[in-house]
């Protein structure tokens, strides 16, 4: 209805024409009978001007003056007839109708995605109809990935918001997608999916791949099974992925192609592996070369062929007889199905080298060879391609000390050695180069007979003695206790240094067991055969006190020779101890020379003066104290024959004897104070008397000198006289163990080192003196490491001395020492 519908003709205006030009303009066109009240009279048009009240004080403008035209209510409108059908439509049809309108609009929520029709378009937005109140604008930008789009298709749309604030309705198409496109790709990874994506450009380490919208990750590993060189021949294809991880938070996806081919790789593998055989041989190609062996592509299946199966000879590396993409043939030496592992071998495929060896060569032949290898232990020497034999060190040379292989020999010589042994079953053989000269133990007591004087090279030290060597090959010891027959040594290297010559006697030789017991002092004569004749016991001698400990001091006397003088003996009269460096007068308690010690002492000298001068007293007294007895017993037995007028007599007497008394006491001093001069005089007599003893004892053991000299002369004649006869053994040789006995010392030695694993077996051959063959003894009794030899104490050196029937070897050699070098320079 129209706003005239609910107004009056009526108009204050006194000109008709104008309420009724005001009242045509108004009235609607609806001609419907019903809905259009009549017409008012002629009547209703004059105003009403007695009743204000009754007027409506509203108003509306007449369009063709422009004036106003004041309005008055309709008395015939119902104006409570607001809830009656008035539109003509009954309570059923409206309702009917309501229904069917709301189910044209569509409920709808913000960040909701639903499907959405494109109903229009423009150079930059499609219009798309929700079924809402109002439709939206969505940018064509959005839809790239289908340029054919066209009116009426159906598209996925997100709901950002319901309305902005100018009321429109704000919707995205990309955003719809892309929350598709994370279930999608979550849905992939749950259920191991294929994917396909568009490969869009390079990146650093990889490609970026377009998947259902989304920019995944694609790394160079996971392009393909085989290294990729050139990344950009992938660039704008299409490829199948899976997906293999996903960030939620940082919305990352990593997708691989390489895992497909893996799949179909490992199924073409499984059939391949099914057909292999032990002994099969097939071509393959080089596909990888590493230090340790070649990979061989065997058709879908992989195969190692290791460094020392392919060649029969020793190679440094495989690519000195391979290289990449090389077709070869092999033969499978073995496969493990689960593990899907395959062993080659190439050398396989060619003859035996062992087997072409000689027959008639046997051990103590001589052969020629070249050095391959120098290890630690030894060098490998190549007889023929693919046949070698190991020198051990120990077998280089006849010396006993360790000597590095490389002093010896370099790779690439031209050697000859003799066979040591040779076993064609392990196909095994040592060699020796030493036996290619004389061993200089040969002759030894002819040219080292006991007694003689040499000049030696010292090359080891021990805390027992030092390791000198002779000539090559002939190496000897000198005990701590023969180097000097003065000086107390603690270590040899106090005495000398490692590379210096020094002046030995031979004092003992034993051939069998590769012995020479060598001395330096023995090339003086014993000069304590002549201290005993010099520091005798209860003698003084000056000296100079050394370091001072809370045990004593070290005395030098004359001659250099050292004395020990205890703490408690080195108190002065002052009350004061000797200090370093002081120079004392000593008085020699002990004197012995078997052990060449002797025991000296400062405080003693004053201890003794003063008890002489106390005796000198003690005796005057005494004297004194008799006399006055005697006196005294002569005046008791006059004293009972004695009358009254004896008394003046005894009174007399008494004062004799006082005076008497007071003399001798003034006499014993005078006497003591003589006594004392008398003393001193005889001390500085004695002293005298010393030091002439000292220079007669000098010329006498000048002279002494000069005897034995000639005595040794003589003697070193007698001794060359007898240089025919063979030295007497020191140590027999050990008798044979039955079976029960070595047994019984196996144990102790087990108990006594333990046992090795084979895991730390180590080669016992690095040991100098310690070749293959008697390596071979050692393990057979259970001995392998040089942990094992370390352990060693004087039971279990018996031990295998017994077992092994050759005595004395450990301690010759070292052994022990040797081993605990080796072990620091392992750890």
């Amino acid at each position: 209805m129209t706003e005239q519908d609910n107004l009056t003709n009526e108009s204050t205006d006194s000109n008709p024409e104008n309420t009724n030009t005001a009242v045509e303009t108004e009235t609607p066109t609806n001609t419907d009978a019903e809905s259009t009240p009549e017409a008012p009279s002629a009547e209703s048009t004059e105003p009403e001007t007695k009743s204000s009240s009754t007027l409506d004080t509203s108003h509306r403008t007449d369009i063709s003056s422009g004036k106003p035209v004041w309005n008055t209510p309709d008395t015939e409108f119902n104006w409570d007839g607001e809830d009656e059908n008035i539109d003509g439509y009954t309570g059923e049809q409206r309702s009917e109708f309501e229904q069917m309108y709301e189910k044209t609009l569509t409920s709808i929520s913000d960040h909701d995605i639903i499907e959405g029709i494109v109903i229009g378009k423009t150079n930059k937005e499609a219009v798309i109809n929700i079924g809402y109140k109002s439709d939206g604008m969505v940018s064509l930008s959005e839809f790239r990935h289908m340029p054919d789009l066209n009116i009426g298709d159906k598209v996925d749309i997100y709901i950002e918001s319901q309305e902005d604030k100018n009321g429109q309705l704000i919707l995205s198409h990309a955003k719809a997608r892309a929350s598709k496109s994370w279930e999608m790709v979550n849905r992939s990874l749950d259920n191991n999916e294929i994917i396909t994506g568009f490969i869009k450009c390079r990146t650093k380490g990889g490609l970026i791949a377009d998947v259902f919208g989304i920019e995944a990750f694609l790394p160079g590993s996971q392009i393909d099974v085989k290294p990729i060189r050139d990344y950009d021949q992938y660039v704008g294809k299409t490829m199948e992925f899976k997906v293999v991880k996903i960030n939620q938070e940082y919305k990352n996806v990593v997708v691989s192609h390489k895992v497909l081919i893996e799949q179909e790789l490992e199924s073409q593998k499984m059939e391949i592996i099914s057909k292999l055989e032990k002994g099969q041989v097939l071509e393959g190609t080089v596909k990888n070369i590493t230090s340790y062996g070649v990979f061989m592509d065997l058709g879908g299946v992989d195969g190692l062929l290791h460094i020392t199966d392919i060649s029969w000879g020793r190679i440094n590396h495989p690519e000195e007889v391979l290289e990449l993409d090389q077709k070869i043939n092999v033969v499978i030496l073995d496969f493990d199905g689960e593990k899907k592992r395959i062993a080659l071998g190439l050398k396989q495929l060619t003859a035996q080298p062992w087997d072409s060896l000689d027959a008639e060569l046997k051990v103590e032949d001589k052969i020629k060879g070249k050095v391959v290898v120098l290890t630690d232990y030894g060098a490998f020497v190549e007889i023929i391609p693919g046949v070698e034999g190991l020198i051990h060190v120990s077998e280089m040379s006849w010396s006993q000390h360790l000597r590095s292989p490389s002093d010896f020999l370099k790779v690439g010589d031209e050697v000859e050695a003799v066979v040591l042994t040779i076993d064609r079953e392990e196909r095994k053989m040592s060699l020796g180069l030493k036996q290619l000269i004389p061993d200089p133990w040969e002759d030894i007591a002819k040219k080292y007979v006991v007694g003689s004087k040499h000049t030696a090279k010292v090359r080891n030290f021990t805390n027992f003695g030092v390791f000198v060597e002779l000539e090559e090959g002939v190496d000897g010891l000198i005990h701590i206790s023969d180097l000097s027959w003065t000086k107390k040594i603690k270590h040899p290297s106090e005495f000398t240094k490692i590379g210096e010559e020094i002046e030995v006697v031979v004092l003992e030789l034993d051939k069998e067991q590769r012995r020479l017991s060598l001395g330096h002092k023995q090339l003086e004569d014993n000069p304590w055969d002549t201290y005993e004749t010099i520091f005798t016991e209860g003698s003084l001698h000056d000296g100079k006190v050394g370091k001072v400990t809370d045990k004593g001091a070290v005395v030098t006397l004359d001659y250099g020779v050292e004395g020990f003088a205890p703490f408690r003996h080195l108190k002065k009269e002052n009350g004061t101890t000797a200090k370093q460096d002081e120079d004392l007068q000593f008085k020699v308690l002990e004197f012995n020379k078997e052990n060449r010690k002797i025991i000296l002492s400062h405080s003693r000298i004053s201890e003794d003066a003063n008890n002489a001068t106390l005796s000198a007293e003690n005796a005057e007294k005494a004297k004194a104290a008799k006399e006055s007895k005697a006196v005294i017993d002569k005046m008791k037995s006059s004293q009972e024959k004695s009358t009254l007028g004896d008394l003046d007599a005894l009174a007399k007497l008494k004062g004799e004897m006082e005076v008497t008394e007071r003399e001798k006491a003034i006499e014993n001093a005078k006497a003591m104070v003589a006594d004392k001069e008398a003393k001193e005089k005889a001390d500085q007599d004695a002293k005298e008397a010393d030091e002439k003893a000292k220079k007669d004892a000098e010329a006498k053991a000048k002279k002494d000198e000069e005897a034995k000299a000639k005595a040794g002369e003589k003697a070193a004649k007698a001794k060359t006289e007898e240089k025919a006869k063979p030295a007497p053994a020191k140590k027999a040789k050990a008798e044979k163990l039955t079976e029960e006995e070595e047994a019984a010392e196996i144990e102790k030695l087990k108990a006594n080192i333990g046992e090795a694993s084979e895991a730390d077996k180590d080669d016992l051959k690095k040991i100098s003196g310690v070749g293959p063959v008697f390596e071979k003894k050692l393990n057979s009794i259970g001995i392998y490491t040089f942990e094992q030899v370390s352990k060693l104490k004087k039971a279990g050196i018996d031990a295998v001395e017994k077992i092994t029937n050759f005595p004395g070897r450990i301690e010759r050699d070292d052994w022990i020492g040797q081993a605990k070098t080796f072990m620091k320079e392992k750890k």
